[in-house]
């Protein structure tokens, strides 16, 4: 048997591309020197047109034998043969009126054709040309990765690839998250030296699940894992592989594993998850064939279906890891979840000075007061309020950022943009310095408050008409009935305060109305706090990471009498709490006019201009302090 013979050599990716065009430019020649063939054949075949005056010459001397009348020729064959030896003779047609009007003159006149065959060529070519130009611009970018044969990579993976060198982000460039960055640690130095960590049998995780709240840099981790580890990175978004096509979303999948396998050891990193895995069979338009559900069946085949020492290690961040479907949770899959949740307060100093190597600071700027200003801020928050307070102390000409500058930032981010073209009358501006000293000496009094920073009546954000600014001292996990009951006292201080000076209460209460009766129904529902319901769990809380609005609707199952004991006990809550902040402010009726009016001359309350009015309540007689509620 002859050996097979050898195979022709593949072309490249743009090989069809290139020999198409080429064909088609091989034809356009083609057709030209044909016409420009014709031409020659066409007059080397005709006898030499004469003028039309000669023609008529010849007609009227009787030297013809016949005519041959055409649209643009007339022919006309001769008696006798002319001393060049031609017997037929041409011209070119000129209209009968003309030619009648001319014969009567002796001028000599004939008859042009015109040439119209570049026009005729250009009809046709010039339009096939452009609509050949706007096929390939429309087909290079809906294929997004040129090519007339683009409409056919459709199904291709569009992560971005970023080569080793193109990360530029390490472990030290990430602050604020050490247990996250421990965690992932591991899956480095499998990365960098995979048979250390199978010579006694143990496999990595095949996927690596961060979750964690909005900002607390998820996706800045996993890019300090790649430039870490020293390999390339795949990044993409779960709502990239899902298209209005069937079958696309799955197709994109098995071709991101394809690429991936060809670069191993490497990452594969799959920002917002819940966007392809959420949950199967939940909705109305759930079923087989949708087209999220076959995109997460094939995801999770694909992690079935590679094996976790090739080098591959799957990477995914999402802040709602609640509407997950459970088989990508299972072990197998995505083996570990790792918390990335906000910095506590030595967190929050060690992202703070990440970024403050950026800007020009003055003396004053302490990074761990700027800290002890920001509990529960996320790391996108804190480069946030850096760049707010450079912007600030560049608004006012300054040479440094100072602290008053990260002050005001917090405010600017906690209590929103100051509105002061927004004239109060005095009648409102007064009720709103009586609410806001309320809430102040409520609580400067109350054991376990956040400390009073400032206080102001200028409008901020969409509708405060003032604010009390009050930050914790430190980070805090648990709180005791008693401080909830203090917060509910601080809370309706404000119109405890219009009650006892003005007589009468506003609507300016509202928003303190609403935050009195989450933690009053969490205190009865969620955390067995009331006598009269019992420690009882009426309402079970959520795992997510989103800062949505609470549910206030009470699972199903309680009695009509239930919910009608736990409705007394929020109300019960409220109204102790209103009056044990109505009995501390009619104790201190004359420090809260003097405060009130103060506030009203000047607008804003710092911390050092509060501290005497602080002392001095506090050396007051401490009626309702306690929480016997």
């Amino acid at each position: 048997m002859s050996p097979n013979p050898p195979e022709p050599p593949k072309p490249a990716p743009n090989a069809p591309l290139d020999w198409r065009l080429q064909k088609l430019w091989l034809l356009l020649l083609a057709l030209v020197a044909l016409f420009w063939l014709r031409d020659l054949w066409v007059a080397s075949t005709q006898v030499q047109p004469i003028p039309y005056s000669e023609f008529l010459q010849h007609l009227k001397a009787g030297r013809l034998e016949s005519i041959t009348v055409g649209s643009q020729f007339i022919e006309g064959k001769l008696k006798a043969a002319q001393p060049d030896g031609r017997t037929r003779i041409v011209t070119t047609r000129v209209a009968p009126e003309l030619a009648r009007e001319l014969a009567q003159y002796e001028v000599r006149f004939e008859g042009v054709v015109e040439n119209t065959l570049l026009r005729d060529l250009l009809s046709w070519v010039v339009p096939a040309l452009v609509l050949m130009g706007v096929w390939s611009l429309m087909a290079k970018r809906m294929a997004g990765q040129g090519g007339l044969g683009g409409l056919l990579s459709v199904g291709k993976s569009r992560a971005k690839l970023h080569s080793e060198t193109d990360v530029g982000v390490r472990f030290d460039d990430v602050a604020g998250v050490d247990e996250a960055k421990a965690e992932l640690r591991e899956s480095v130095d499998f990365l960098r030296n995979p048979k250390a960590y199978g010579r006694l049998g143990a496999h990595m995780p095949k996927g690596v699940l961060l979750v964690g709240p909005p900002g607390t840099g998820k996706t800045l981790l996993a890019r300090a894992m790649a430039g870490e580890a020293g390999v390339p990175f795949f990044s993409i978004t779960g709502s990239e592989f899902v298209e209005m096509f069937v079958g696309v979303g799955a197709a994109r999948v098995r071709d991101l594993f394809e690429q991936a396998r060809a670069s191993a050891p490497c990452i594969i990193f799959i920002d917002e998850l819940d966007a392809l895995g959420r949950a199967r069979g939940v909705g109305p338009l759930s079923g087989g064939h949708d087209e999220k559900e076959q995109t997460l069946n094939q995801l999770l085949a694909e992690m079935d279906g590679f094996d976790a020492s090739t080098g591959v290690v799957i990477l995914a961040a999402t802040n709602r890891p609640e509407v997950l479907d459970p088989a990508l949770l299972r072990a197998g899959r995505f083996d570990r979840q790792v918390l990335v949740d906000r910095p506590d307060r030595k967190g929050r100093v060690d992202v703070l000075r990440v970024h403050l190597k950026k800007v020009t600071l003055s003396a004053d700027v302490d990074p761990d007061a700027v800290a002890a200003l920001t509990p529960g801020f996320a790391g996108a928050d804190l480069a946030n309020l850096v760049n707010e307070a450079a912007l600030l102390a560049t608004r006012r000409g300054a040479e440094a950022v100072a602290m008053q500058d990260f002050t005001a930032a917090v405010e600017r981010i906690v209590a929103g943009l100051e509105h002061r073209q927004r004239v109060l009358g005095e009648q409102e501006r007064r009720t709103v310095a009586v609410h806001e000293m309320g809430h102040a000496l409520v609580a400067m009094v109350l054991p376990g408050s956040d400390p009073v920073h400032k206080i102001s009546i200028i409008p901020r954000g969409v509708g405060a008409l003032g604010y009390t600014l009050q930050r914790p001292s430190e980070d805090r996990y648990l709180a005791s009935r008693s401080e909830l009951c203090n917060r509910l006292a601080v809370l309706m201080a404000g119109r405890a305060a219009e009650a006892l000076l003005l007589g009468e209460v506003s609507t300016g209460a509202a928003d303190d109305l609403v935050k009195a009766s989450d933690i009053a129904h969490d205190m009865v529902t969620r955390y067995g706090m009331s006598e009269t319901v019992g420690q009882v769990v009426y309402e079970r809380q959520r795992q997510r990471f989103l800062e949505l609005p609470e549910n206030l609707a009470l699972e199903g199952g309680l009695s009509d009498a239930t919910a009608r004991r736990i409705d007394d006990a929020v109300r019960a809550l409220v109204d102790e709490a209103y009056g044990r902040a109505t009995a501390l402010l009619t104790a201190r009726r004359d420090l809260l006019a003097q405060g009130a009016e103060r506030l009203l001359a000047q607008e804003s309350l710092g911390e050092e201009e509060l501290r005497p009015l602080a002392e001095a309540a506090r050396a007051l007689p401490a009626a309702g302090v306690s929480a016997n509620a």
